[in-house]
């Protein structure tokens, strides 16, 4: 399994801290926002790292985390030269991925489960997708999972009246079959590629399964958002040698 981290978008929720700078390398506690994505997946056992982003930043991006050997991973970097969605992003990730099955973050999700666990449920299903999802007390403001006992029968963004309280986190698994699928899709009112059209694909074929979250979680794309997960994390300390230390690898 190969990681993917989604540090893309323009911000605009950010404006104007995001005005010089990527909001993926804004500060939440003591670390750059990307730090907390990258250490979840190091975590999970995960040491190839793919990071997209945009051509604005890409250099300050390259420039903070480099190779990857300061965390004792490997990192590849792919740009997205245009807002394209999710699945545009994600698209970009074919080659890197290369047949295997891949762990996908969206770079602004903090939270504080260790997503080992799921990797290793998602590798025995052999097949399909897994994704994330969180109890919210205002599920209206995300994609809602329509849940029947252990199956998800739909997801509706942004509904007006939600159908469940749980949320689709930014946090993904999916098989190499995933990228068949972003081939297919075809741009929404937005004029992007949605990643929830990709798991109602596999929702369709019935293989989209799903774990739900059991600690806290936010999005940190917002003014509110970004001061929550600075106060959640604000004594949060990575041990400093926690990408080189062993742990438990999730088989390809």
């Amino acid at each position: 399994m190969k990681g993917i981290i989604l540090a893309g978008g323009t911000g605009s929720r950010l404006y104007p801290l995001t005005k010089v700078t990527n909001k993926h390398l804004l500060p939440v506690g003591k670390y750059p926002m990307i730090y907390h994505s990258i250490h979840k997946l190091i975590d999970a056992g995960l040491k190839e790292i793919l990071i997209v982003t945009g051509r604005e930043h890409m250099g300050d991006v390259v420039g903070l985390l480099g190779s990857g050997s300061e965390f004792g991973c490997t990192f590849t970097y792919k740009v997205q030269d245009q807002a394209g969605g999710i699945a545009q992003a994600l698209g970009l990730a074919e080659n890197f991925a290369a047949g295997d099955s891949i762990a996908v973050i969206l770079g602004d999700n903090i939270f504080a489960d260790d997503i080992g666990l799921f990797a290793r449920t998602f590798e025995r299903q052999n097949e399909g997708a897994k994704i994330l999802l969180c109890r919210v007390p205002d599920p209206e403001r995300y994609g809602v999972a329509e849940l029947a006992g252990d199956r998800i029968m739909s997801i509706e963004e942004k509904p007006l009246r939600a159908k469940s309280p749980y949320a689709v986190t930014g946090i993904y698994f999916y098989d190499s079959r995933v990228f068949e699928i972003i081939r297919t899709l075809k741009p929404s009112g937005r004029g992007e590629l949605e990643i929830t059209d990709v798991n109602n694909h596999y929702i369709e074929a019935g293989l989209l399964s799903y774990d739900i979250l059991n600690g806290w979680w936010t999005d940190a794309g917002t003014h509110a958002s970004l001061a929550l997960a600075n106060q959640l994390l604000e004594n949060a300390e990575f041990d400093p040698d926690f990408g080189r230390k062993p742990k438990l690898s999730i088989a390809n």
